[in-house]
């Protein structure tokens, strides 16, 4: 039914209709779970923001994803983001991220992960083909380009993601971070739908380990979340510790289409 097919209003209601009586068990049980399409293109946003957090602390990054969904954007070290010309990532990456930019150009220092796990109530596994075309039928059709970074990142997911509550997970994984590494703690459009209480707890959580942080165990944390602005987009802002630095990137389309990079350190 999509562009540029042309089918009429009485025969696309009655394919509905007819796919509603004759499907009904199986999609009872398909909407049974809460929607979640893992956003890679979201990844352009870990990209720059994570080069700050290294430009600041340079060690190998231990990286943690609350409400990680299938874990894609876990592997944003695998992503190459172009920015007028500019290309930041690994240049044997086929998966390439060109979100309309505005602002400064991030740094330049490359981060590597040395290892990465998530946390979800109800994770996918994207490289089974059940999941991960339940993550693609959260997508309309008409998006090529959302269907291919997704089948793209799934084809280089080495990631594991848990199922479990993400601040019980992360109160776990606080004080299992090692010496010599960067914790890096992410989230996309995700902390937002966490409860008021989760969140209260989660921060407290994250300073408590911020005020025992030291240079050679140091904690990041970077969320692209709604803030209740006015303004378009998510925030995307980075905490770091020790010191408790305070960093607004800037503003991030929820889709990751446009960055509004506000950082010029």
């Amino acid at each position: 039914a999509y562009p540029p097919h042309k089918i009429s209003d009485a025969v696309l209601s009655g394919a509905v209709l007819e796919a509603l009586q004759t499907q009904e068990a199986f999609l009872l049980e398909w909407i049974d779970h809460t929607p979640q399409t893992n956003e890679v293109r979201r990844s352009a946003a870990l990209i720059a923001g994570a080069r700050v957090a290294v430009q600041h602390f340079d060690l190998p990054v231990y990286l943690s994803e609350l409400g990680a969904s299938g874990g894609l954007n876990l592997m944003w070290d695998h992503f190459l983001l172009e920015i007028d010309g500019h290309r930041f990532g690994s240049a044997l990456s086929t998966i390439l991220l060109s979100p309309k930019w505005t602002g400064a150009l991030p740094p330049s220092v490359q981060p590597r992960i040395e290892k990465r796990r998530g946390v979800d109530l109800n994770p996918l596994d994207p490289t089974r083909r059940d999941h991960l075309l339940r993550l693609m039928a959260y997508m309309w059709a008409d998006q090529p380009e959302r269907l291919n970074l997704t089948r793209s990142a799934a084809s280089v997911l080495d990631a594991k993601v848990h199922q479990d509550d993400a601040i019980d997970w992360l109160a776990r994984q606080l004080p299992a971070a090692p010496e010599g590494r960067l914790h890096l703690i992410q989230h996309t459009i995700a902390w937002q739908y966490f409860p008021k209480a989760a969140q209260v707890r989660g921060t407290a959580l994250i300073e408590a380990a911020g005020k025992r942080a030291t240079k050679n165990r140091p904690l990041a944390w970077l969320s692209m979340e709604s803030d209740g602005s006015d303004q378009q987009g998510a925030a995307l802002t980075l905490r770091m510790w020790p010191g408790d630095i305070k960093l607004d990137l800037g503003r991030v389309d929820f889709h990751g289409r446009w960055i509004d990079w506000k950082y010029s350190g």
